[in-house]
């Protein structure tokens, strides 16, 4: 049997793990989200794209010169948003996991 001091510190490291657990989780599920958004705008630009416009496919620059480009600003707005929101959720999480380290030396010592 364990003693109460020991019980304590397992209970705190299984909460630990499951919390680092869910944390992936969540990255796991942006990622995927975040590749999921990104075929939908391969799409849109897709559909967005002008029959004309096909000839200068290697020529994005030149695009942008051209009247019909809204499908191509607008891909390039949200694939900007959620670049935002990935980083910033990734720096969140690494601050957390930080603290939660700094907390758990802190508590062992």
């Amino acid at each position: 049997m364990y003693d109460t001091a020991k019980r304590v510190v397992l209970v705190k490291q299984r909460g630990r793990e499951n919390i680092r657990r869910r944390q992936w989780r969540g990255i796991y599920g942006l990622s995927a989200a975040c590749m999921l958004l990104f075929a939908v705008m391969m799409q849109a630009a897709d559909v967005f794209a002008v029959q004309e416009q096909t000839a200068a496919w290697g020529v994005f620059g030149a695009m942008l010169l051209r009247e019909d480009v809204g499908g191509y600003v607008l891909v390039a707005v949200v694939s900007f948003a959620a670049a935002v929101v990935v980083t910033v959720f990734c720096t969140r999480l690494r601050k957390n996991n930080k603290q939660q380290e700094q907390t758990k030396e802190d508590e062992e010592t």
